[in-house]
């Protein structure tokens, strides 16, 4: 499997290549770390979900990224730790 190109939230893992896929900080400015799904005017959307939900949410998203749901548990195990939000 092809690694996609960075950026990558640093929350959920999602390549983040074009300026919408960033999100906001409260003064309306892009946030380099984390896309538009995690983080909304300087504030995660999810702010109590924990590294063991986040992984199962990414891992639930195996048809978007054409992978079986196993394929993308071990993909999600072994990258959500060590983005920034979960060290």
């Amino acid at each position: 499997m092809e690694q996609p190109k960075g950026p990558f939230c640093q929350s959920c893992g999602m390549p983040m290549e074009k300026p919408e896929d960033f999100g906001l900080n409260a003064d309306g400015f892009r946030n380099n770390d984390y896309c538009h799904y995690c983080l909304k005017d300087g504030c995660f959307t999810e702010p109590h979900i924990t590294m063991d939900q986040m992984i199962d949410k990414v891992a639930g998203m195996a048809g978007e990224m054409n992978m079986s749901e196993g394929q993308a548990m071990e993909m999600a195990k072994g990258f959500i730790p060590r983005l920034k939000r979960w060290r």
